[in-house]
């Protein structure tokens, strides 16, 4: 018998989420095949069959939180090997408050049909359809819903392939597609003793619990922010002369589908200021301060509960049409949380772009182990000063937080200027 372990899809990956099963007890796979389906803080990726053999059990259900790397999800039996019982793993439970505990370790199963451990699973509520169809939804979802009181039945997903996340859950919370008979969507009443140390008052609130990309997340740039010393640079870029350009170069464009965005502008001057000022696409280590060959450029995508940044790889070698094309589908897949680790891992620069929210200037967080990262404000029409007289432009504040330790301020200054002079004049871009 051969254990089937929870993989580790990523570097830093600890627990994920076996959010489905392809298969159950009894069925044959091959090496390649797809068994299941795991969420990591990221990403939906599938793990695909490494062996040849015959499903014998399933050690951990469907939608079940917390799974450990390593622990054994599944076990196969290979040809010539006779099917033993053998004590299942513990596995985790689904992080659901419960009123009363249950008395099976085992984990909460997504629907009744799930192929199971032997202990019986206790199944999450509304898993079917009147018409016997699987309800699909992700954990956060389900125990939004079951902390509500509302029917699954009566939600419509927006998630990868119909799957009820989140925002449904809100939306039908704010009678969306709630029914009319459920009750006030609220979470369950619970006692933060951190929060009640700082004089907020238990049942003054509701408390959502933290997935496992808001865990992910806070981590991640609280250490930024306590172990980096950064300091931020700003500059004002005048952008007419872009908006111009891009009228044009989508005019040209648009027979082949394609629309440039000012962020895909902003994307191909960082890269090739990047490479204009190859000191400033470096990254820190204690061994050396490593310089990038290429322009890796991570651009910030906002996502069902959290944030994630999909790359440009060798950006500097793009050209505008082919980096909106790569940055459309990038943001569509991440949204989708169906990018591959490879894809959002590893950038050398990243560049975060708040001005569709009408945000003018902010500072973003950097983000490990790349040295520094852009924050875009609105283009809007302010006054300036040409040739001594006054004048309207649109006008847009960018921001370079650096890491000090690898981009000091006349390194961050420099990238600054090569970066305004080509947003400034976007000619230089194309040639």
């Amino acid at each position: 018998m051969t254990d089937i372990l929870m993989p580790a899809l990523s570097p830093t990956m600890e627990e994920g989420v076996l959010s489905k099963w392809h298969v159950k007890v009894g069925d044959s796979v091959k090496a390649g095949d797809v068994m299941a389906e795991i969420e990591t803080d990221k990403a939906t990726m599938e793990v695909e069959a490494v062996d040849e053999g015959e499903i014998t059990e399933i050690l951990v259900a469907e939608g079940t939180e917390g799974v450990k790397v390593n622990t054994p999800i599944a076990r196969l039996k290979q040809d010539g090997e006779t099917a033993a019982a053998a004590p299942k793993a513990d596995a985790p439970k689904a992080d659901t408050p419960k009123a009363e505990p249950t008395k099976a370790d085992t984990p909460k199963a997504e629907n009744a049909d799930a192929e199971p451990a032997k202990a019986p699973a206790k199944a999450a509520p509304a898993t079917k359809r009147a018409d016997g169809a699987r309800v699909f939804a992700s954990p956060l979802a389900r125990r939004l819903a079951e902390q509500a009181g509302l029917d699954l039945n009566a939600v419509t997903g927006t998630g990868p392939h119909g799957r009820i996340v989140k925002r449904d859950i809100e939306a039908a919370g704010k009678g969306g597609d709630r029914p009319a008979t459920a009750p006030a969507m609220t979470a369950e009443p619970r006692k933060v003793q951190s929060l009640a140390q700082m004089g907020i008052p238990d049942g003054s609130y509701d408390l959502v619990p933290l997935d496992g990309m808001r865990k992910a997340i806070a981590r991640r740039l609280t250490d930024s922010f306590r172990d980096v010393p950064h300091f931020p640079l700003t500059i004002d870029c005048d952008i007419d002369g872009l908006l111009a350009s891009r009228v044009k170069v989508n005019a040209l464009l648009e027979k082949d589908g394609i629309k440039v965005s000012v962020n895909d502008f902003i994307i191909k001057a960082s890269a090739m200021a990047l490479k204009a000022v190859p000191e400033a696409n470096a990254s820190y280590s204690p061994e050396g301060i490593a310089l990038h060959h290429h322009a890796d450029v991570a651009m910030a995508v906002a996502i069902d509960g959290g944030l994630i940044t999909p790359i440009i790889r060798k950006a500097e070698t793009k050209t505008l049409s082919q980096i909106a094309t790569e940055s459309k589908d990038l943001a569509k897949r991440a949204r989708d949380r169906k990018l591959k680790p490879d894809e959002f891992q590893g950038g050398t620069f990243s560049v975060s772009n708040l001005g569709m929210f009408g945000i003018k200037a902010f500072a973003s967080i950097i983000n490990e182990p790349q040295g520094a990262i852009m924050s875009v404000g609105a283009g809007e029409p302010r006054p300036v000063v040409r040739d001594g007289q006054l004048a309207v432009a649109t006008v847009m504040t960018v921001t370079l937080t650096c890491d000090h330790r690898v981009v000091d301020g006349a390194i961050g200054a420099k990238f600054l200027q090569v970066f305004k002079a080509m947003i400034e004049n976007p000619v230089t871009m194309l040639a």
